[in-house]
């Protein structure tokens, strides 16, 4: 009788991993510099790979993962680079004004959240709303800039404010 906590021998995940973690651990390692972000990374990159239910049809595991792979690390970087900047900001304001560490996080946990929504909206949407959110433009200014029509706008700002609903639902 198999203990079903196992996975059976020769489970085309097991498999996978057995056989590529080692090399995507020290290719994480060499682009993060850091044992333990690597480690995080890899485990985060196989647990997609056992989310994505496509581990025996894979032809080519070590470009799959190097895929998925990247994408986490643009998305390590990107979440680093947020907080550089967020703390960056914080350094050039009195003592008196600075957060509690409480607060900073949950600003840093929203900054993340508000980028991984803009992320998902398409290029103009995304631009459309940062340049009226940040920037304070008309409209009818996006439009001109973006080469679109002020309609186009409206259906831009229509797709970032769903999606900053989303954001407060979740």
């Amino acid at each position: 009788m198999a203990n079903s906590s196992n996975p059976p021998l020769g489970d085309p995940f097991e498999q996978v991993y057995s056989n590529h973690h080692g090399w995507l651990h020290s290719w994480l390692w060499r682009q993060l510099g850091s044992r333990d972000d690597a480690a995080e990374l890899a485990h985060d990159t196989f647990l997609r790979l056992l989310a994505s239910k496509q581990t025996s049809q894979l032809q080519e595991p070590r470009a799959y993962l190097r895929t998925v792979a990247h994408g986490l690390l643009v998305n390590h970087w990107r979440r680093l680079e947020l907080e550089r900047a967020y703390l960056d900001a914080l350094a050039a304001r009195p003592e008196a004004l600075q957060p509690s560490p409480e607060q900073r996080a949950l600003v840093l946990e929203t900054l993340q959240r508000i980028d991984a929504l803009l992320d998902r909206l398409p290029a103009r949407a995304r631009q459309a709303f940062l340049l009226s959110q940040l920037d304070g433009r008309t409209y009818l200014e996006i439009a001109g800039e973006l080469g679109v029509s002020d309609r186009m706008v409206k259906k831009y700002m229509a797709q970032a404010m769903l999606q900053c609903m989303l954001l407060l639902e979740s």
